[in-house]
């Protein structure tokens, strides 16, 4: 199914697609907006294969990076106020628009959906356990159609085939990626990739 055809039925927010779509429309830049109708489109293609909900993954991949555009500010705000490890504020926009960014989705958007909060969380750090729609958003947003990098066509074949081991590829690539620029690891990375990477089978 095409996600502009998909129309929401289960109140999972309290709004139409078309409205949700024009709220993030706002608050992202175009090429931004357009990603997240792409992480849309993958994710709903992953949960038809995975026998996941697509209704719940259209929002979840919509909603994904909902924060990512916010200023700094916003965040270190949200952290104090709302008594987060304060080992957060040494770290920036590419873990908090995901790790604090779902507390702005539920507070602004109105979407209390565990599930669908915790995709929005744990979709750029993993979570030692992931639900099949957080896994689904987790790689909807990694191998999206305009994601050009090396061994993505390998994810993208590895996840349609087998949900768990693209979460397995991506973990691991991502935690060489950091590794090998000397960036820093957020820790809960670290639990991810021990919870999923051993013993996937995965080269």
């Amino acid at each position: 199914m095409k996600n502009n055809q998909l129309t929401y039925h289960n109140q999972i927010v309290p709004y139409s697609r078309d409205e949700l779509v024009a709220k993030l429309k706002n608050a992202l830049t175009d090429s931004r907006f357009q990603h997240v109708l792409r992480v849309e489109q993958t994710a709903m293609d992953l949960a038809e294969r995975n026998g996941v909900d697509v209704e719940m993954a259209s929002i979840g991949g919509l909603v994904h990076d909902y924060a990512k555009q916010r200023p700094d500010k916003d965040f270190i705000e949200a952290i104090k106020t709302y008594h987060l490890d304060p080992e957060l504020l040494n770290y920036g926009n590419a873990i908090w628009h995901g790790v604090v960014g779902w507390l702005f989705v539920k507070t602004e958007l109105q979407i209390t959906d565990i599930d669908i909060l915790n995709a929005v969380r744990y979709h750029t750090v993993g979570h030692q356990f992931m639900t099949p729609l957080e896994q689904i958003v987790y790689m909807a947003d990694y191998i999206e159609p305009g994601r050009n990098f090396p061994g993505v066509d390998e994810a993208r074949k590895i996840t349609f085939d087998n949900l768990q081991a693209g979460v397995a590829y991506q973990t691991k690539q991502t935690l060489s990626y950091l590794v090998a620029h000397n960036k820093p690891v957020f820790p809960q990375t670290i639990v991810t990739y021990n919870s999923w990477v051993p013993g996937s089978g995965i080269e």
